[in-house]
């Protein structure tokens, strides 16, 4: 029994209510981006409609309504991570771009020769090539944790992985391929005790799972909202006086407090990163969906999610040949399958599932490092969510028995 009551819930996002192809939609791709509900669209128009103007140097009522409307969603995004103050919670245009900061501001000013950069096995390419840049640029040895057969970080060398030359670990809080959850706790507490300090790449955990910046003592820690029913808008908490010390990235108005000929001062945070116009209403509508979910509950999200995951995993196992990717423990893995056909390839799986209004994705899912372990050039990959019912597993199932037996054929 679901902790979410999806029938009704579904009601709330438009896009679901179409047909595609003359079948009703079956959206298995939240993973790279999810649908929105009304609320959150609704949010969207009225601030085109009603509040569209610049913000923070307006003197005019819009402007003030904009720059409360903006600021109160920072704060929400504040809340929904733990974050211990508003100042700690940095606009970017996406996850990203949060990283990127992170490496150039914080690393450019920290890491030297010699130091070493740790990453793992299981990233996402915007947490491997910011990191490969910084690392050739300061002559610095960049370093990766391996993963077990399961696609599950292998922690068993991590103190001499990470050593007194470590820097920066930068790890996803929860694979987009194989959805295995990082065990932040162990890494984060080796690297603080060798001086490190640690980046979380949590763009497919925070729309999926309770997440406390402060329990967890992370240093940095990146989403996007368009993984979680908002916009396409970017998040980055850092720790205060971590972002007190670090240079800005881009420099820009908003981002300075004065501006002479031949220097400038930097405003304070968070606005020190925020360099022009921000994207105003996404940022807005990011504190819409929040609002959503939390109505919905984290646990009922999380908890919704891995009883879809594991209907999933027994159904899938009903299609001859197939082979899916990730732990078998549903405690251990996110709301995602990723597989294999052996003979097809994923974008043939994709499109002939396209035909049945079902929506996956095909490719190496920005993760060709993990991919190459798996000797696999790409997977399919369905990923779930919270309006997403076991109605559509069965259907993704039945589709993908004819994709097997269309291919057998041929």
């Amino acid at each position: 029994m679901s902790a979410l009551d999806v029938s009704s819930l579904r009601e709330d996002f438009p896009i679901l209510q179409q047909m595609v192809h003359g079948k009703p939609l079956v959206y298995l791709d939240s993973a790279a981006t999810s649908q929105k509900p009304e609320s959150v669209i609704q949010t969207l128009d009225a601030y085109y409609r009603a509040t569209n103007a610049n913000i923070h140097r307006g003197i005019y009522q819009l402007a003030e309504q904009a720059t409360e409307q903006y600021e109160t969603a920072r704060k929400k995004a504040q809340k929904f991570v733990n974050a211990k103050s508003w100042r700690e919670i940095v606009w970017t245009r996406n996850t990203t771009e949060a990283i990127n900061l992170v490496a150039y501001t914080y690393g450019r000013a920290n890491v030297r020769a010699g130091d070493e950069i740790v990453i793992s096995l299981l990233e996402h390419h915007s947490n491997i090539v910011p990191w490969q840049l910084l690392a050739k640029e300061k002559n610095a040895t960049l370093k990766h944790i391996p993963v077990d057969g399961q696609g599950r970080l292998a922690l068993d060398d991590l103190d001499t992985l990470i050593t007194d030359k470590t820097k920066i670990v930068a790890v996803t809080m929860m694979s987009n391929v194989t959805g295995a959850i990082t065990p932040l706790e162990t890494i984060i507490a080796r690297a603080h005790a060798v001086g490190a300090v640690v980046i979380v790449d949590a763009a497919q955990a925070v729309p999926h799972l309770p997440v406390d910046v402060r329990a967890l003592d992370v240093d940095f820690l990146a989403f996007s909202g368009h993984k979680m029913l908002g916009p396409f808008v970017g998040v980055l908490y850092g720790k205060r006086a971590l972002l007190e010390a670090m240079p800005p990235f881009m420099g820009g108005g908003d981002m300075i407090r004065k501006v002479e000929l031949y220097e400038s001062t930097w405003n304070e945070l968070p606005y020190k990163f925020e360099a022009g116009t921000p994207a105003i209403a996404e940022a807005i509508g990011l504190g819409a969906a929040i609002d959503y979910l939390e109505t919905l509950g984290m646990d009922n999200v999380r908890e919704h999610e891995q009883e879809l995951t594991a209907y999933a995993l027994e159904k899938l196992q009903e299609v001859p040949t197939l082979r899916l990717l990730g732990p078998e423990k549903i405690a251990e893995r996110g709301g995602l399958a990723a597989f294999e056909l052996p003979g097809i390839h994923p974008h043939d799986v994709a499109a002939v599932l396209d035909r049945d209004a079902i929506c996956i994705r095909a490719g190496h899912h920005c993760a060709q490092p993990l991919h190459a372990y798996f000797d696999l050039p790409a997977t399919s990959r369905a990923s779930f969510y919270v309006y997403n019912t076991p109605d559509e597993i069965d259907t993704l199932v039945t589709s993908l028995q004819g994709v097997r037996r269309m291919f057998s054929n041929g």
